[in-house]
């Protein structure tokens, strides 16, 4: 979900909207969707993990071969375990986060190793900066904090860990000629990753119902293989800021989606965090003059 130097466009037009409201549908998609195979236990993480993976690489490879991009492979090693560090942990936090509260912590630790890892790299941020990224560490913070309303301290550790890794795997993909060509590259790479993992959770024991396959082949073809195509279209006629905020999106559809389609309450912690966190972000986006 990074944004290339090249997109700088102040106004887009009515396609370009279009893409990135389906693009951030499709992102919150892939909360709802591994929550849905995951919470009824008809897949396991493991195998979730490779068919979405798996089914990513079959549907990228397929949109680079109708636009004529399917040749040498893209991406790095490095993203590809990054990639891989990811999907494997988001699908085993949702075994016990909420769609809502998983997308939250999910954003949350994205921007935060992306801004912290600005500040590493010697950028500065103003006071208004300063204050948001407070804000959102310590919604982050309340959050965690035990109570009725916590969400699981392991499944949001995962969560927190799937956000930094595709965090990291956002600056790996910095600068990409052809980020699409990139992604599809990495999954590639990051598919014998999956398999080896799921061989070795295999001896724990492994299950795949019919829906839990489905589940996670829309996961991977459509939500993340589409979703990134579509997101990779749009991002040139948007601007850094303009890229970065429309992110901040993404939970609330998450959230809405599964008080719908899984009959996931908001708790007042949630509705409070989540306020403190997309806000505390926006502080930072709105005044940050490069790209998250």
């Amino acid at each position: 979900m990074s944004l290339p130097p090249s997109a700088r466009a102040a106004r887009p037009g009515v396609r370009a909207i279009a893409l990135t409201v389906a693009a951030m549908f499709a992102f919150a998609a892939n909360s709802i969707l591994c929550r849905l195979a995951l919470a009824h236990s008809s897949i396991d993480p493991a195998s979730f993990t490779l068919v979405r993976i798996g089914s990513g690489v079959v549907a990228l490879w397929i949109i680079l071969a109708v636009g004529r991009k399917a040749r040498a492979v893209g991406g790095t090693w490095r993203g590809a375990l990054a990639l891989f560090a990811y999907a494997g942990a988001f699908s085993w936090a949702y075994v016990t986060l909420s769609a809502s509260t998983g997308a939250l912590l999910l954003f949350g630790a994205v921007q935060a190793t992306m801004v912290m890892t600005g500040l590493v790299r010697g950028e500065k941020l103003t006071g208004p900066q300063w204050l948001g990224f407070v804000l959102s560490l310590a919604g982050l913070t309340v959050l965690l904090m035990p109570g009725a309303s916590a969400p699981p301290l392991a499944g949001a550790l995962l969560m927190i860990a799937a956000g930094v890794a595709w965090g990291a795997y956002s600056l790996l993909g910095r600068g990409a000629a052809d980020p699409l060509v990139a992604t599809a590259g990495n999954f590639l790479r990051a598919l014998p990753l999956a398999a080896v993992a799921c061989a070795i959770a295999s001896a724990a024991g492994t299950h795949q119902a019919p829906d839990g396959v489905l589940y996670a082949v829309l996961s991977g073809a459509l939500a993340s293989g589409v979703g990134y195509t579509i997101w990779y279209a749009a991002l040139p006629s948007l601007s850094p800021v303009q890229g970065a905020s429309v992110q901040l999106s993404v939970p609330v559809i998450t959230a809405l989606a599964g008080t719908l389609t899984l009959g996931e309450g908001i708790s007042v912690r949630l509705a409070l965090t989540s306020m403190a966190i997309l806000g505390g972000i926006g502080l930072v986006i709105a005044r940050r003059p490069r790209d998250l």
